[in-house]
């Protein structure tokens, strides 16, 4: 039989954790196998969003456009960390086709998805009420 499958067997994770523990046996010290967690946090990491399009508003302020054909999930989680950290700037959607499906499979489109999270979508084009807000 292999050292690994071996180790397996002994309910460690390889060889070499096998081995350890024998010469750790006979040493005749005192010691435990995986009988401790220690937490950590991942450091977080710093991101720039770059928005498509930015109009200043009538009233001060900006007016963020961001146009879509596909929308992948790394860029609506972005969009999900951009809206929790900047929760009073203005940040609209304009997609190719509102009524596609998030993934292959899914129920939900990209419209339902911006609906259910209270963001401001259109289709094709920037209505012209977005357009009247700005300058």
């Amino acid at each position: 039989m292999k050292r690994n499958a071996v180790a397996i067997k002994h309910g460690f994770k390889s060889g070499l954790e096998d081995i350890t523990n024998e010469l750790l046996k006979e040493s005749k010290k005192n010691y435990g196998y995986e009988t401790e967690k220690l937490s950590y946090i991942k450091p977080a990491t710093n991101h720039t969003y770059t928005p498509d399009f930015v109009l200043p508003k009538k009233n001060g302020g900006k007016l963020y456009i961001e146009t879509k054909g596909r929308w992948v999930k790394a860029d609506r989680e972005k969009m999900d960390f951009v809206f929790q950290q900047h929760p009073d700037i203005d940040i609209r959607f304009v997609f190719q086709n509102p009524n596609a499906k998030l993934y292959k499979g899914s129920k939900t489109t990209y419209a339902q998805y911006c609906d259910k999270k209270g963001w401001l979508w259109s289709k094709k084009e920037i209505p012209q009420q977005w357009l009247d807000e700005s300058l």
